[in-house]
């Protein structure tokens, strides 16, 4: 079963042979996971939302209509952070929980655990969509082609989009390097 592809894997599913989303799991959980802690820097957080996405593709397994599967299933995980933010947005505040870095500080130097830290702090600083498109593009190496199916978009609208996000990323994290 592990070598048919995702969409062959989901129209299974979508036709009730539900015990065939753990290999979409196995193969999406981390990135679904990781997507999500770029954006909300939370394991927590991360951890329910990906497990919302799974719920998610289970219970609207019926629209599910042969496209790319990828695509669909970050339309979800981003439907799911949009809900997410909104419902926080009031409670939300400007303070950054440093120790909840998913990065092994045994195998990262001192000083590069401080790039990395002083990176996130920068990715917070973007929009929503900027740091979307970063994470997706450059984290989670999704094609523009995918993203732009994503987003609803075009490639080279997506392609300009994630390079003027890269752009105001740069910046940020310049003006407080010193």
């Amino acid at each position: 079963m592990k070598h048919l592809t995702d969409e062959e894997i989901m129209l299974q599913i979508a036709q009730g042979k539900l015990d065939m989303l753990t290999i979409l799991f196995d193969r999406y959980n981390v990135r679904i996971y990781n997507f999500f802690n770029k954006m909300v820097h939370n394991k927590m957080v991360s951890e329910d939302l990906t497990q919302d996405v799974f719920l998610k593709v289970i219970k609207y397994k019926a629209s599910y209509k042969n496209g790319n599967f990828a695509a669909w299933i970050y339309t979800i995980a981003r439907n799911i952070f949009s809900s997410y933010y909104q419902k926080i947005k009031k409670e939300r505040s400007n303070i950054i929980d440093d120790d909840k870095l998913v990065a092994n500080e045994s195998m990262v130097s001192e000083n590069k655990q401080e790039e990395l830290d002083h990176l996130q702090k920068a990715l917070l600083k973007l929009s929503n969509s900027d740091r979307e498109l970063i994470v997706m593009h450059r984290f989670q190496k999704i094609k523009y082609e995918q993203i732009a199916q994503i987003i609803g978009s075009n490639e080279n609208a997506v392609k300009v989009k994630v390079h003027r996000a890269l752009k105001k990323l740069k910046e940020i994290y310049f003006q407080t390097v010193v």
